[in-house]
């Protein structure tokens, strides 16, 4: 063996902290982002709230333009671009950090103060997952969360909308899993609950037992339950007190007390021509100005380098925030008129025309990254002809159609399904296979499994259970 010197050429991507902070501010929502520009405009005495046209401020466009060499002039797109993204490296990329030190610093003060379940997972996430591929597929997971702590969306569907194996969407599951609340990311009830035995190293063969047969529980028969695990009345009291000491909700400590009032970031409105106008909901936006007079006021008091120093790091700073938020607007507003253009029979004749739509698909017709698709529809809501709807809403995996149909979304056959459920008799329960049946008269062809396992997303009890309910009932 010898040693030598050998060159080496490859290609990175570095990202800057103004970069991350703009990846970071296009998955804010709008109340998170009038928020972040109230602590900045607290900071900066070069920012100023637009309160209807004072002769001081200059509009976003004048302000600019006007400051432009005085600020950092290759912010250019480059926030699309994160870690994992192996495409061509963007000039925001490779600019310099004119603003201020600690904004970092404040943006996560500011979150952790009312630190949300998402917040949370990810600080985790980034401590526990290394890889950046699989940082990119578990912040995607993270964003299909529920308020209780769940991932209900099947792993399926989330493999096909991220374009990734559905083993590498399972592996990052399992490290998510670890993290804290325990219980966490859990598919189901029964897997929140094991979760959380298994850190208390109390899930043995009986309890097993017991989580597989909780519809016995459901449905209030212990001496069933008893049987099915094998306990004497001793061990049996016993795990029964140990599964109530557990939190079948783990996030629930996260989700807000009182609810709050979504504010749609766009409107969607049929135009006169029979297209779609999409605007953007100028009240959710903030409107800031930099102040150009006290800045020459400023500058001209300024003795010593320091002086200069802060002012041109204020006014750097200034200008990436007015560009970062008129930026974040324009993406949004393309992202939203992409969405539309693919699903304008769905907002015409509602869900049953909604169609397959992913990521991927989004990103590729708004040329972006399928990360910053993900980030810039996540707490992001449309109002239109079809109420306001989360822009999540929009994306779904396709289940095949008879006969040679189109496809169709998972949401429309959900929604079939439960119309279906809604419409049966009491004397006439639709079982799983009656369901497919009755589906394929509708060109839609579905397993009786995926009936299934929608009816139970959509937590809808058995035909047994249903049957059961409505004697009840009746």
């Amino acid at each position: 063996m010898k040693q030598s010197l050998q060159l080496k050429q490859s290609q990175s991507l570095v990202m800057t902290h103004q970069l991350q902070q703009s990846i970071k501010l296009l998955q804010l929502s709008s109340q998170e982002l009038s928020e972040f520009v109230d602590q900045e405009i607290e900071k900066n005495p070069l920012l100023n709230r637009d309160e209807g046209g004072g002769e001081e401020s200059t509009p976003l466009e004048d302000v600019t333009n006007a400051v432009a060499e005085a600020l950092d002039s290759n912010y250019g797109d480059g926030w699309q671009h994160e870690a994992g993204y192996t495409g061509s490296r963007s000039k925001g990329a490779t600019s310099q950090n004119h603003g201020s030190s600690d904004m970092g610093d404040w943006l996560e003060q500011t979150i952790s103060s009312t630190k949300s379940l998402r917040d949370h997972l990810e600080e985790q996430m980034l401590i526990e997952i290394t890889d950046s591929q699989e940082r990119l597929i578990a912040a995607q997971l993270i964003d299909q969360v529920d308020d209780d702590g769940y991932l209900r969306a099947p792993l399926d569907e989330l493999a096909e909308m991220l374009g990734a194996e559905l083993s590498a969407i399972e592996h990052v599951l399992q490290q998510l899993q670890r993290l804290e609340p325990t219980g966490v990311c859990a598919r189901n009830l029964q897997e929140c609950l094991a979760l959380q035995l298994r850190e208390h190293n109390l899930l043995d063969p009986m309890m097993q037992a017991m989580l597989d047969h909780l519809h016995l529980m459901e449905r209030g028969d212990i001496k069933a339950l008893q049987a099915a695990c094998g306990a004497d009345d001793e061990d049996f009291a016993d795990m029964l007190r140990q599964i109530r000491e557990l939190d079948p909700f783990p996030a629930r400590q996260f989700a807000p007390d009182l609810a709050q009032t979504v504010v749609p970031d766009v409107f969607v409105r049929r135009a006169r021509d029979g297209g779609w106008q999409v605007e953007l909901n100028t009240d959710s936006l903030p409107n800031v100005l930099m102040d150009k007079q006290y800045q020459i006021d400023l500058d001209a008091q300024a003795r010593t380098k320091d002086d200069k120093k802060y002012l041109n790091e204020q006014a750097s700073q200034a200008s990436w925030l007015i560009k970062a938020i008129d930026q974040r607007a324009n993406t949004i507003l393309k992202v939203t008129a992409a969405i539309v253009k693919r699903q304008e029979k769905f907002f015409l004749h509602g869900i049953q025309f909604l169609k397959p739509l992913t990521l991927k698909d989004i990103a590729a017709e708004v040329d972006m990254h399928e990360s910053t698709i993900s980030r810039v529809t996540t707490n992001k809501y449309m109002a239109g002809p079809r109420g306001t709807l989360e822009l999540k809403y929009f994306f779904n995996s396709s289940i095949n159609a008879a006969s040679g149909s189109n496809d169709v979304s998972s949401k429309t056959v959900m929604y079939f399904i439960k119309e279906l459920i809604d419409a049966e008799k009491p004397s006439k329960i639709l079982s799983d296979d009656t369901l497919v049946t009755l589906l394929k008269n509708k060109n839609i062809d579905v397993a009786r499994r995926t009936v299934a396992k929608y009816r139970e997303a959509m937590q809808i009890p058995s035909s047994v259970v249903r049957r059961r309910q409505k004697k009840m009932i009746g």
